[in-house]
């Protein structure tokens, strides 16, 4: 059967979702492989996002190596403990979250950012929609954190906060900050709809509370308080439902 030509428009998967679905990547990192030339279709290099192709008629590579047979898909709840990265390797070969994974053969990676001294839940999975459903900013969903701060911010801080701060050029989104306790240092609770990277820590040394201790315990309604550091458990087919049904 003759391969179609790459960018044709017929029916098909688009690039990214099936490389995703391969459990290679996101599907946002996916699309950044493409714009950056890193994929071909049946030869050619592809750069148009909107490309679509059939896995099962189309040879696709990514960095030369030939995209197997979609990976079954697997999607876990991993309570990170301080001391390990949110990725799946370190140039300086520091400890990632894959090293607390065992026992599971299909390839997984982060969704989302916990920096190495944050600890909390981070979801791992191959699920390229997943993935999307919880990190799109269209689609705002609630991760919350518990925040110790150096200090006690007044409440004009905090409402600061919550209104947005810029960072980089851009301005935050609202966020909802509660205050939990107060006593030589404050615990805040921080409600947040987007994921820029160190946020939480950047705005609060911004305003001059700079964070000491941070845990995420929530994702888009997800949480789990008996699971404990550096456990992990398979995310329910309901849980699951839930994450990619709150997407817009």
């Amino acid at each position: 059967m003759k391969k179609s030509e790459p960018g044709s428009p017929r029916t098909g998967e688009r690039l990214q979702k099936i490389i995703a679905a391969a459990g290679l990547a996101s599907r946002r990192e996916a699309e950044a492989w493409i714009r950056e030339g890193r994929v071909r279709l049946n030869g050619r290099v592809v750069t148009e996002l909107g490309t679509r192709a059939d896995p099962d008629r189309d040879t696709i590579r990514v960095d030369g190596r030939r995209l197997g047979r979609p990976e079954r898909r697997v999607s876990l709840l991993l309570n990170k403990p301080r001391g390990f990265l949110s990725t799946c390797s370190d140039p300086e070969k520091r400890p990632t979250v894959l090293a607390l994974i065992q026992g599971i053969r299909e390839r997984l990676y982060p969704v989302g950012r916990l920096d190495f001294t944050s600890e909390g839940l981070l979801i791992l999975t191959n699920d390229g929609d997943l993935a999307l459903a919880v990190t799109h900013p269209r689609n705002q969903c609630r991760k919350v954190y518990r925040v110790k701060v150096r200090g006690i911010p007044p409440e004009e801080v905090l409402h600061r906060v919550s209104r947005g701060i810029v960072l980089e050029g851009r301005k935050t989104l609202p966020a909802t900050v509660t205050r939990i306790r107060s006593e030589k240092n404050a615990w805040l609770e921080v409600i947040l709809t987007e994921g820029r990277k160190n946020q939480i820590r950047q705005v609060f040394e911004r305003v001059g509370y700079p964070v000491l201790k941070l845990k995420r315990i929530c994702i888009g309604g997800i949480s789990d308080r008996g699971l404990a550091p550096g456990a992990w458990r398979k995310l329910t087919e309901a849980e699951i439902r839930s994450l990619k049904g709150a997407a817009v």
